[in-house]
C-alpha cells in the first residue's frame, strides 16, 4: 500500500471507530454503559461523543485532500491523549478496563500518526515535500 493510500486509509479507519463508538453513546447510553460502566453524569457523555463525532468527520473528510502535518498531529495528538487518560484512568480503576482496551487501539493510531509526522519530516528534509 502507498503512503498516500495508507494515510487515507487510517484517516478513514480511526475516524469510523470515533464515530461509531461516539454514536453509541448518543444513541443507546444503558447498552453502552453495560459495557464502559455506570455514569452519573449523562449529559457530559453526550457532551463528549458531540465532540468526537466532530473530530471522526474532520478525519473522514481530511482523507480527501492531500497528506496535511497538521492533520497528522491532530491526530497524533488526540490518540495519545485519548491512550493517557484511558491508561491512567483504568489502570487506578476509575474507569472499566474495557477502556485500556481502547487505549490499545489509540495507542497505535498513534505510533501510526508518530510514522507520517517524522517520515514527513525526513522526506522535507531531503528535498521530497
Amino acid at each position: 500500500m502507498s503512503r498516500k493510500n495508507l494515510y487515507k486509509a487510517a484517516l478513514i479507519l480511526q475516524g469510523m471507530y470515533i464515530f461509531i463508538t461516539a454514536l453509541w453513546a448518543l444513541t443507546d447510553i444503558k447498552s453502552f454503559m453495560i459495557i464502559t460502566g455506570p455514569k452519573t453524569d449523562i449529559w457530559l457523555v453526550k457532551t463528549v461523543a458531540v465532540s468526537l463525532i466532530s473530530i471522526s468527520l474532520f478525519f473522514i473528510l481530511s482523507s480527501a485532500k492531500s497528506e496535511d502535518p497538521a492533520v497528522s498531529f491532530t491526530a497524533f495528538a488526540f490518540s495519545f491523549g485519548f491512550a493517557y487518560i484511558d491508561f491512567f484512568y483504568s489502570l487506578n480503576r476509575t474507569i472499566r478496563w474495557v477502556y485500556a482496551i481502547d487505549g490499545i487501539i489509540e495507542t497505535l493510531f498513534g505510533l501510526l500518526w508518530l510514522y507520517f509526522l517524522f517520515s514527513g519530516l525526513r522526506q522535507k528534509n531531503n528535498g521530497r515535500s
